[in-house]
């Protein structure tokens, strides 16, 4: 059993196809991730939907009508605040054998064939949410040193100008200053491993 993901990290997982069946038996089989699973049943409704939030994987019909797979993975890619989410594309046994050459041309990160076995498809998708997860963490860790950064830099401005400014009986308050430097370098160091 694993624990469930901290909130900040969680992230939806789209479901792309125009049959309902298809779009049941997904929800059926990544229920078990306690993830939020958001249905669209055509390349429009999932252009739509990724551009209001943010998803960690997108699983995507080959064979819809209207917009197919292809072209509504080539949309995702093209768009920059979409073009870094994993697709996996699903088709029917039926599906052209060109298909899987297709899907990675257009970006797609792999491919799986109906009817699919649940426990790949759960473990494919939990690769992706895990991946997710970790990019968030890197993000806040990197917001969190630019903050310090900026501290940092800040702190130094001041000593700057107070050694420019050549004040008299202020070296109490210059220690001090390089004193909080040296806290905020020791606890960047921490948050480093270092």
């Amino acid at each position: 059993m694993t624990a469930e993901a901290p909130q900040s990290d969680r992230a939806s997982i789209l479901l792309v196809d125009d049959m309902e069946d298809n779009l049941i038996a997904l929800e059926a089989v990544l229920g078990a991730l306690n993830e939020p699973l958001v249905r669209a049943r055509s390349g429009e409704e999932a252009m739509k939907a990724l551009l209001r939030q943010r998803f960690a994987v997108v699983l995507l019909d080959v064979r819809m009508p209207g917009m197919d797979g292809f072209e509504t993975a080539s949309n995702i890619k093209r768009l920059d605040q979409t073009k870094d989410v994993p697709i996996i594309f699903l088709t029917g046994t039926e599906g052209d054998s060109g298909y899987a050459f297709r899907g990675y041309a257009t970006g797609a990160a792999d491919f799986l064939t109906k009817p699919f076995d649940p426990w790949v498809l759960r473990a494919k998708v939990n690769v992706f949410l895990e991946l997710h997860r970790k990019n968030r963490q890197l993000e806040r860790m990197l917001a969190q040193e630019r903050r310090q950064f900026e501290l940092l830099a800040e702190q130094l401005a001041e000593i700057e100008e107070h050694v420019l400014e050549n004040r008299h009986g202020d070296a109490s308050q210059l220690r001090e200053q390089v004193a909080r430097m040296r806290d905020t370098l020791i606890e960047m160091r921490r948050g480093q491993g270092c």
